[in-house]
């Protein structure tokens, strides 16, 4: 894979699944909060792991996803790195039963989800893609307007208060 298909999944995932406009991120905070707190403890922990990287674990994530629901494999070794892959773990801790086994035990004990079902797993997975293209999106913004860090540096100022610890936490996403 090139570089040029690496950062396209994006535009094909939009137009797969749509996105979030600026100004309705409140009405998907149930997942926007899980993964940005995730995101901030992985930075805290591990400063390298920054904007930029995160930008690059976004589409690494998203690639992940696909592969879930579609069953194709992506060859991205040469895309991943320990930066960024700490913070597509804390992505997809906050959200994917096949990274975490607490949420994939909820999944498909109480909620009775069959996580072999791609038509089931292609909409399970529709919020949390709609909230990573727009997390992307507030990425480039902060990245212009602050810097290469420009992201956790607002994501500090804006939530920083609220998270606390280490643990990585996740959102059960329910479906009819």
């Amino acid at each position: 894979m090139q570089q040029y298909q690496f950062e396209k999944i994006y535009s094909q995932m939009e137009k797969e699944f749509g996105s979030i406009e600026r100004g309705e991120e409140d009405f998907h905070t149930m997942m926007f909060y899980p993964m940005e707190s995730n995101l901030l403890k992985t930075h805290r922990k591990y400063p390298s792991s920054n904007s930029r990287r995160l930008r690059e674990a976004i589409s690494l994530v998203l690639f992940d996803i696909k592969s879930r629901y579609t069953g194709e494999q992506f060859s991205l070794d040469k895309f991943r790195d320990d930066d960024n892959a700490r913070l597509e773990y804390a992505l997809l801790m906050s959200f994917d039963p096949f990274t975490n086994e607490e949420l994939r035990s909820i999944l498909t004990g109480e909620l009775k989800m069959n996580l072999n079902d791609l038509d089931k797993l292609h909409d399970y997975y529709a919020e949390p893609i709609s909230c990573l293209l727009r997390l992307r999106e507030s990425v480039d913004t902060w990245e212009k307007r602050l810097g290469s860090n420009g992201y956790f540096e607002f994501a500090e100022s804006y939530i920083g208060a609220q998270i606390t610890g280490d643990d990585l936490i996740y959102a059960v996403i329910e479906m009819e």
